[in-house]
């Protein structure tokens, strides 16, 4: 292998890198398996939501004015003309003087133009069980509430507009939007295909799940852990299997992979040393090119981005470290963004209001400008329900260190650290 030194780049310039690479191809999904994918196209409605006036509550239509100045004390008294049927809107108009039971839902009648809830009226004399017009036997209601126009009434149109755009493409599809869908008449959506991403694990002393180990050997951690993580964020994880540190063979399984999945990730050999043999395997694919091999963040330093053509278009091979701590802190703050963005989430690499969480550090924490630092915490509540970040220390391979964290606290370059009861904002682990 060629020699091959670090040439460090900034995350912001990392993640610009990775923004040149093209999202995945659209297609259409049901709109009841959506859940968690991205829109690739403008959701418009096209027609108003409610369809008609809709009462809010159970009780009684009326005419606002017929209440004006009414109370416990000084009740009005109006005539049970029908009842409004839940699923069909009636042709008959309120009079002046009457009422209309009507059920949440229900739409308003003609002359309507509030409702009264059932709670602040009596029923006085009258059969009062027919749903149909004129068949009521001379019910009256005594109410004993003033209303305003339009009081516990739904407008139509006031939850949504015909013509207007609900939802914008890049946007990611949880519970609410999906019950929008529906709610609009969309029972298909055209959304971003879910990205495929393969996992290759390198090294001589990588041995499977299933295999004993003796001195000398690991079992192979990263490829079932950086395959939750990928699956997380609704990518499709392929674990391509184990390498040896042999530059023909990673060669080879690289350009395997790239036939199958949209981007793959190395998991070891991205170090400079002898049996690190990435780099040139990467350089020998087709079209391949290095657009960074290292960046200024710890752990994570020797990260490598190539970029490589084929048949299907650009692809990208990420090269991770091999400690399971360092390339489980890339894959959240790197790797998993970049997921995201394939699939066409919106801002993927912006961290939004709700993706930390604020609080106190238990105690001083040093780094070193130059240098973005990732420090693992665990997150516990103080006396006051505040949050406390305690940092979890450890070297980056081991395993136990990984349990006790929940999130990540970040050190910009520019700082030297940060002191106890400083409050930091931290990200969640995934």
């Amino acid at each position: 292998m060629k020699e091959s030194f670090f040439q460090v780049v900034s995350i912001s310039r990392f993640v610009e890198a990775l923004k040149t690479f093209p999202r995945t191809a659209t297609l259409e999904r049901e709109t009841a398996e959506a859940f968690g994918m991205v829109l690739a196209e403008p959701v418009v409605a096209a027609e108003d939501l409610p369809l008609m006036h809709r009462s809010c509550v159970d009780g009684y239509a009326v005419r606002a004015a017929d209440t004006f100045g009414v109370s416990e004390s000084n009740p009005t008294y109006l005539d049970l003309a029908f009842s409004v049927a839940i699923e069909t809107p009636t042709d008959a108009a309120l009079e002046p003087g009457t009422c209309a039971r009507i059920t949440t839902g229900g739409c308003l009648p003609q002359g309507a133009d509030a409702v009264v809830m059932v709670e602040q009226t009596l029923e006085m004399g009258g059969q009062g069980t027919s749903d149909s017009v004129g068949e009521l036997g001379g019910a009256t209601i005594e109410v004993h509430k003033s209303l305003s126009p339009w009081d516990n009434v739904m407008l139509r149109g006031e939850d949504v507009q015909a013509g207007e755009t609900l939802l914008q493409p890049g946007t990611r599809l949880d519970g609410a939007r999906i019950g929008l869908l529906a709610a609009l008449g969309y029972s298909r959506v055209r959304v971003y295909a879910p990205v495929t991403v393969g996992i290759l694990s390198t090294g001589d002393e990588v041995v499977a799940v299933d295999q004993p180990v003796r001195p000398g050997l690991v079992r192979d951690v990263n490829s079932h852990t950086l395959a939750a993580l990928a699956q997380a964020v609704g990518a499709r994880a392929v674990r391509l299997g184990l390498v040896r540190d042999d530059l023909q063979t990673l060669t080879a399984a690289l350009e395997k992979g790239l036939t199958e999945c949209d981007v793959v990730l190395v998991s070891g050999g991205s170090s400079v040393g002898t049996r690190d043999h990435s780099l040139e395997a990467l350089e020998r694919l087709p079209g391949g090119e290095i657009l960074a091999h290292g960046v200024a963040m710890s752990p994570g330093k020797p990260t490598i981005l190539a970029r490589t053509e084929t048949d299907s278009g650009l692809k990208a091979v990420l090269g991770l470290p091999g400690q399971v701590a360092s390339a489980q802190v890339v894959m959240q703050v790197l790797v998993l963004p970049f997921l995201a963005h394939l699939q066409g989430l919106d801002q993927a690499f912006d961290l939004g209001p709700l993706e930390t969480v604020p609080a106190r550090l238990s105690r001083n924490v040093a780094s070193r400008q130059g240098r973005t630092d990732f420090v693992r915490v665990a997150l516990n509540r103080d006396a006051d329900g505040g949050l406390t970040a305690t940092p979890v220390l450890g070297k980056s391979g081991l395993l136990k260190t990984l349990l006790q964290a929940q999130g990540l606290m970040e050190i910009p370059e520019n700082r030297e650290g940060f002191t106890a009861g400083t409050e930091v904002m931290v990200r969640p682990l995934v």
